[in-house]
C-alpha cells in the first residue's frame, strides 16, 4: 500500500497546546496579524482546566477567551498529537494522518500532569487521580450517593471535592497532606489576591459536611473488586474511612517531554525561560505550566508575553511583566506550602505496583539504578504511557533524573513515524 504523503502547514507561529497559555498566545499573535496554527490533543480547546462539552458550563472568563480565539483567525487543529520535532518543524498525527508543521517561531504550552505517588491499593478500581475525577465528572460520570474521599495536596483538592459534592456525592473527608500551620499561613496570605480568596471560600462552602483535614494523608486503600475503605494517618494515629471512590493526587508536574526533545534547558523539572518566555533554544518559547505550576491566570499572562516575543515585539509585553512576576511569586508560595512530605516516599511496600503499564513492583527496583537502568531491567516506563505516570513517581521516590526523551513523544501510527525524515526537508509550496 502506498504511503500517505504528509499534509504540510506553514505559519509564522506554531503553538503546541490549547490550554489557557496556548489560547492566550494564539489570540495575541493572530490578532496582531500573524499566521498562527495551534495543535492540541483534545477534541476542543480549553486544556484540562477548561475542559468542557458545552461552553455554557465554563466560567465567563474562559468563554471570552475561547470566543476571541474563534474570531482571531488562528487555525486550531484539535486532536493533533505532536510525535517528533526538529528545530522549527513539528511532526504530528492529526485525524490519523501525518502532518508536518513549519513555523518561524514555536510556542510550547504543553501543560502539566498529575503527580501520583504509589501506596498499597492505589491500583484498585475506584482509585483515580484528583484531576482524573474532575475530568470524569465533566464527562458525565455519575457520583450521586457515592461515598468519596479526596486526598493528596494542593488547592485542587477543595475544588474537586466541591464539584463532587455539587453532583450529589457524599464527600467524607478532604485529606491535605501539607501541615496545618503551612496551610493556614497560605490561606492568610490570600488577602493579596481577593479572587483566589473568594474562590477558596466558595469551594470550602461547597463541602460543608466534609472534614477538611490538613496534615493527613492516605497510607493504603483496600477492597475487593473496587475500593471499599481508605486508611488515613496524621503521623500519630491511623484510622479507616469507608468509600466507593478515592480521588488522590499530589499536585502537578510540568510536561517537559517536547521541550526536552527540542533541547530546551530544564531546571528543577521545569523549562527555563527568560524575561520574555524565550527558552535556551532559538525560535522556541514556552508558556504556562511547563515553566512552573502557577495556574490559569499566570498561564494567560505568560502566553501573551510569549506571543509578543515570538513576533519580535517584546516591548508590547512590558505592561504584563509585573503581573507575570507576581504570579511567579504566588507559584513559589504554592510550591513551598504543598510540597509532598517525606513520609510519602515510604508508603509503597515491596509488593506495591509502581509501573502500572508493565506491572512492575517496587521490590523489583534498585534505588541505585536510575531511570534508564530501570527500563532495561524491568521495563518500568516502557509501557503505553511512556513513563508519564511512573516516571515522576520514581524520580520523587529515588531522586532520579529523567531519562532522555525518545521519539515518538506521543502514541502514533507507523504510517506517521515513517515521515520523520520529512522534518529535514523544505516545505512544499501548497499552491
Amino acid at each position: 500500500m502506498a504511503e500517505t504523503a504528509p499534509r504540510r502547514v506553514t505559519a509564522d507561529v506554531a503553538i503546541v497546546g490549547a490550554g489557557p497559555a496556548g489560547i492566550a498566545a494564539a489570540v495575541r499573535a493572530a490578532e496582531s496579524g500573524a499566521r498562527v496554527v495551534v495543535l492540541d490533543e483534545a477534541p476542543r480547546p480549553g486544556g484540562q482546566i477548561w475542559r468542557h462539552t458545552t461552553r455554557g458550563t465554563l466560567p465567563r472568563g474562559a468563554r471570552r477567551w475561547l470566543e476571541r480565539l474563534d474570531a482571531s483567525g488562528a487555525q486550531v487543529l484539535s486532536g493533533a498529537s505532536v510525535v517528533d520535532a526538529d528545530g522549527p518543524r513539528l511532526l504530528a498525527q492529526w485525524r490519523g494522518e501525518p502532518l508536518v508543521v513549519s513555523a518561524e517561531r514555536i510556542i510550547l504550552a504543553t501543560g502539566a500532569r498529575e503527580l501520583f505517588l504509589p501506596f498499597p491499593g492505589w491500583t484498585l478500581p475506584g482509585v483515580v487521580g484528583v484531576g482524573g475525577a474532575q475530568a470524569l465528572l465533566k464527562a458525565g460520570m455519575p457520583v450521586a450517593g457515592r461515598r468519596v474521599v479526596v486526598a493528596g495536596s494542593g488547592p485542587l483538592l477543595l475544588a474537586v471535592a466541591a464539584a463532587l459534592a455539587g453532583a450529589g456525592a457524599h464527600v467524607a473527608v478532604v485529606a491535605e497532606q501539607a501541615p496545618a500551620a503551612a496551610v493556614r499561613r497560605f490561606a492568610a496570605g490570600l488577602w493579596r489576591r481577593p479572587a483566589k480568596l473568594w474562590q477558596a471560600a466558595r469551594y470550602r462552602a461547597g463541602v460543608p459536611r466534609a472534614r477538611h483535614r490538613p496534615g493527613v494523608w492516605v497510607t493504603r486503600a483496600d477492597g475487593d473488586t473496587t475500593v471499599r475503605e481508605v486508611t488515613l494517618t496524621d503521623g500519630r494515629r491511623t484510622w479507616t474511612v469507608p468509600c466507593d471512590l478515592l480521588a488522590v493526587g499530589y499536585g502537578l508536574v510540568p510536561a517537559t517531554e517536547l521541550p526536552r526533545l527540542l533541547g530546551c534547558r530544564i531546571e528543577r523539572g521545569r523549562v527555563h525561560v527568560d524575561e520574555y518566555q524565550r527558552t535556551s533554544e532559538p525560535a522556541i518559547l514556552c508558556a504556562g505550566e511547563p515553566t512552573g505550576i502557577a495556574g490559569a491566570h499566570a498561564a494567560l499572562v505568560q502566553g501573551q508575553i510569549a506571543a509578543c516575543a515570538a513576533l519580535d515585539r517584546p516591548a508590547e509585553a512590558t505592561s504584563l511583566l509585573a503581573a507575570r512576576d507576581a504570579w511567579r511569586r504566588f507559584a513559589a508560595r504554592l510550591e513551598a506550602t504543598f510540597a509532598p512530605r517525606d513520609e510519602l516516599r515510604t508508603l509503597a511496600d515491596a509488593d506495591t505496583v509502581v509501573c502500572r503499564c508493565e506491572d512492575v513492583t517496587l521490590g523489583r527496583i534498585d534505588a541505585s539504578w536510575g531511570s534508564r537502568a530501570a527500563k532495561r531491567y524491568t521495563r518500568a516506563g516502557m509501557g503505553p504511557c511512556q513513563g508519564r505516570i511512573c516516571g515522576a513517581a520514581l524520580q520523587y521516590l529515588f531522586d532520579w533524573t529523567p531519562d532522555r526523551v525518545r521519539v515518538p513523544v506521543a502514541p502514533a501510527t507507523v504510517g506517521t513515524l515513517v515521515h520523520a525524515a520529512a522534518l529535514n526537508t523544505e516545505p512544499q509550496d501548497p499552491s
